[in-house]
């Protein structure tokens, strides 16, 4: 099968990179490894910025129904100490720049803003190889191909498509999160709610010895936490997350001390934790132009979680289609004009994040400082 652009994964950054297409009719598959766009949860809640996320909407389209996504009051933020005291604390009073959004909504919105069969689920990369005259085949398992004469690696941290144009691999930073859910807090679990406010909730410990905490404020009571530890691997493989009480109690260790309304975070939630190792790619990651291929999002520049991710991702799959737009009968200078920007914008980012946030870190993004590594 022969195919004009292919973009291998269905996150953000490849579906908005598939609208902007779609928009300028410019024939496009997206090839994804799940077997429908509900096989798995697609992750907590997302803060879109007016100058990365919200512009790629724009771009796709789709800004009025982004609003209709956002959730109100969910800006607001407390910043806490391990005792519970809050350090700082503001509302959400409507005029913020950073909007919150549930990921799986807003996927849900990029994969209805496109044609029906755009994207072909179920078709997992297993492999890629060049061929002649910039075009490049994908093998899926079992066993089907596709010739494109674009390859768009949109899949992540642990891209099939990377290896075509560099030999970078992502490598553990050091810590990881273990996510909770606390469901119908309000009445379930009031203390821990009140602590979490209406949006989201930081605390740290300000000896700094690499736990602090993360809880978001999602739809119908339900806290979403993410747990932080400055761990090896190791450690973490000593866990046995099938023993949800048991994991639960050696994580808390870790939190001894700790107010029991932000302990609760750990040992009370209602779902089986899940760890998610930490990895990046190099700061300043980039590749020579290789004709018919290039990359967006974190196959292109993982760095640790800071509320960019998504926004670059989208940014990304923007700036790659407005560049094929404006180019489309001479694909490579699209994508070095694309990857002109691309490159910088994805080390600035990362280079934020290189290093782990101290408690000041914290209290200095949070309260309008220096960027933190968070």
């Amino acid at each position: 099968m022969h195919t004009p652009v292919t973009i291998i994964g269905a996150g953000l950054g490849g579906l908005l990179l598939a609208r902007v297409l779609h928009l300028h009719d410019i024939p496009v598959t997206v090839c994804e490894a799940d077997p429908s766009p509900a096989a798995r949860t697609q992750g907590g809640m997302l803060d879109i910025h007016d100058h990365t996320g919200q512009l790629a909407l724009k771009t796709a389209g789709l800004t009025d129904e982004f609003r209709g996504l956002v959730l109100e009051g969910r800006q607001s933020l407390r910043l806490l100490d391990r005792s519970g005291t809050v350090l700082f604390e503001k509302g959400d009073d409507g005029t913020g720049d950073r909007p919150e959004v549930l990921r799986g909504e807003l996927r849900q919105l990029l994969l209805d803003s496109l044609p029906y069969g755009t994207v072909r689920w179920g078709h997992k990369a297993i492999g890629v190889r060049a061929l002649a005259a910039g075009r490049h085949e994908v093998t899926f398992a079992g066993g089907a191909t596709v010739v494109t004469d674009l390859l768009v690696g949109a899949d992540g941290a642990w891209s099939r498509v990377r290896p075509l144009l560099s030999d970078a691999t992502p490598a553990y930073v050091g810590r990881s999160f273990v996510e909770t859910h606390l469901y119908d807090a309000d009445t379930r679990h009031p203390a821990t709610a009140k602590a979490v406010g209406g949006g989201t909730l930081v605390a740290f410990d300000p000896a700094g010895n690499g736990t602090w905490l993360v809880a978001h404020r999602e739809k119908d009571g339900t806290l979403h936490a993410y747990i932080t530890l400055t761990k090896p691997q190791g450690w973490f493989a000593t866990l046995d997350l099938t023993d949800t009480a048991a994991a639960a109690a050696r994580i808390a260790e870790e939190y001894d001390g700790w107010a029991p309304e932000l302990t609760a975070l750990i040992t009370a939630s209602d779902a089986a934790p899940i760890l998610r190792p930490l990895h990046a790619l190099p700061v300043g990651h980039r590749w020579d132009r290789v004709p018919g291929v290039t990359l967006l999002g974190d196959a292109a520049h993982l760095s640790t979680p800071n509320g960019e991710g998504a926004n670059l991702a989208l940014l990304d799959g923007a700036a790659l289609g407005r560049a094929l737009a404006a180019h489309p009968d001479d694909v490579e200078t699209a994508l070095t004009e694309y990857e002109r920007e691309l490159f910088p914008r994805g080390a600035v980012a990362a280079a934020a994040v290189a290093h782990a946030p101290t408690p000041q870190d914290m209290i200095d993004f949070f309260t309008g400082g220096e960027q933190a590594g968070i």
